[in-house]
C-alpha cells in the first residue's frame, strides 16, 4: 500500500482523481483477463455470482480508490498512508458485529482503543480549528479504511471461487461502473496526454498494486480471515513515508510521528503475537528459576 500512495501521487500530479482510479482498474482488469485466456480458463457466467463481484468492487475499490486519490490532493502521502493504517481496527470493530468466528477479544478491543488515540492525535487539531479541507481529506481515507474493512468481511464468501476469478471479476465490475462516471465528471478526453512518468506510476498502480496484489489478497483471505490479512497494513506508513519525504519532498509533523505509534501499538495489541511471546518468555523464564 505505500507504494500504492506514491504512485497514486505521482500520477495525480497530472490527472484528475476518477480518472486515475479508471485507468488503475481498468488496465489491471484487463491485465487479469489475458491471465484468465492464456491459462485457457473462462471467467463464471451466473448473475448472482457477477453481483457479488459488483459489490467487493464498490467496496474494495471505487469507493476507497476515489476517496484516498482526493485525499492526495489535500494531504500529504505519508499522512494518508498513516490514517489508512487504521483498516485493522475498524475490521475488528466490525468483525464483532458481522460474522460468527472473529470476535472482539480483550487484546483487541485494547488495540482498537490505542488505535483510535491515535487517530484522534492525527486529525484532533483540524477538527478543532474547523472543518476545512484538510481535515475532510483526513476523514475521506478514514473512510475508505471502513470501506476496505468491509469489503475484508464481505469477501469471505468467495472463499469457493478462484482468487484469479474473484479479483478479474471485481475489477471488471469496478471497470464498468466507473465508465460513464469519468465520461461524465472527468471528461478525460479533454485532458493533456499524461508524461512518461505518469504512465509508468499508471502501470505500476495497475499491474504491481493492483492485479498482482488482489490474486494474493483473495487466496490469503480465504485461509487468514479479513482481521488477520487486513494486518498488513501495519507496513503502509512506514512503505509510504520515505518515498513520500525524499521524493515528493512532504513533511510531517511531530504528532503525525506519535499518532503513528499509537495506530502501531494497536496493531501489535490487535495481532497478539508480541504479547504471546512475551509471555511464554516469562514462563520459560519462571520455569528455569523454580
Amino acid at each position: 500500500m505505500g507504494r500504492i500512495v506514491f504512485f497514486s501521487k505521482v500520477a495525480l500530479a497530472e490527472l484528475p482523481p476518477l480518472t486515475v482510479v479508471f485507468v488503475r482498474v481498468a488496465i489491471a482488469a484487463l491485465a487479469l483477463h489475458l491471465i484468465v485466456l492464456v491459462r485457457g480458463k473462462r471467467m463464471p457466467l451466473p448473475s448472482g455470482l457477477w453481483g457479488q463481484f459488483a459489490v467487493m468492487g464498490l467496496l474494495n475499490n471505487l469507493i476507497p480508490f476515489s476517496l484516498i486519490f482526493w485525499s492526495q490532493t489535500q494531504i500529504a502521502s505519508g499522512l494518508a498512508s498513516i490514517l489508512n493504517a487504521t483498516t485493522p481496527l475498524w475490521t475488528v470493530l466490525l468483525a464483532h458485529w458481522l460474522t460468527a468466528d472473529e470476535r472482539l477479544t480483550a487484546n483487541r478491543f485494547t488495540g482498537v482503543l490505542c488505535g483510535l488515540l491515535g487517530v484522534a492525535v492525527l486529525i484532533g487539531q483540524d477538527t478543532l480549528s474547523g472543518l476545512g479541507l484538510n481535515a475532510l481529506a483526513q476523514a475521506a481515507v478514514i473512510g475508505a479504511a471502513i470501506s476496505y474493512a468491509l469489503a475484508g468481511i464481505y469477501g469471505k464468501r468467495f472463499r469457493g471461487v478462484p482468487p484469479l476469478f474473484t479479483a478479474t471479476g471485481q475489477l471488471t465490475s469496478t471497470t464498468i461502473v466507473m465508465i460513464p462516471v469519468v465520461a461524465l465528471l472527468d471528461q478525460p478526453w479533454r485532458l493533456a496526454a499524461p508524461s512518461t512518468i505518469t504512465w509508468a506510476a499508471l502501470l505500476a498502480l495497475a499491474l504491481l498494486s493492483t492485479a498482482a496484489a488482489y490474486i494474493i489478497y483473495f487466496r490469503l483471505l480465504a485461509t487468514a480471515g479479513a482481521t488477520n490479512l487486513l494486518l498488513v497494513t501495519f507496513l503502509i506508513p512506514v512503505s509510504a513515508l520515505l518515498p513520500g519525504t525524499t521524493i515528493l519532498g512532504e513533511h510531517l509533523d511531530f504528532l503525525d510521528f506519535v499518532g503513528m505509534a499509537c495506530i502501531a501499538l494497536g496493531l501489535a495489541a490487535i495481532d497478539g503475537r508480541a504479547l504471546r511471546c512475551t509471555q511464554r518468555r516469562r514462563q520459560i523464564v519462571a520455569d528455569d528459576l523454580r
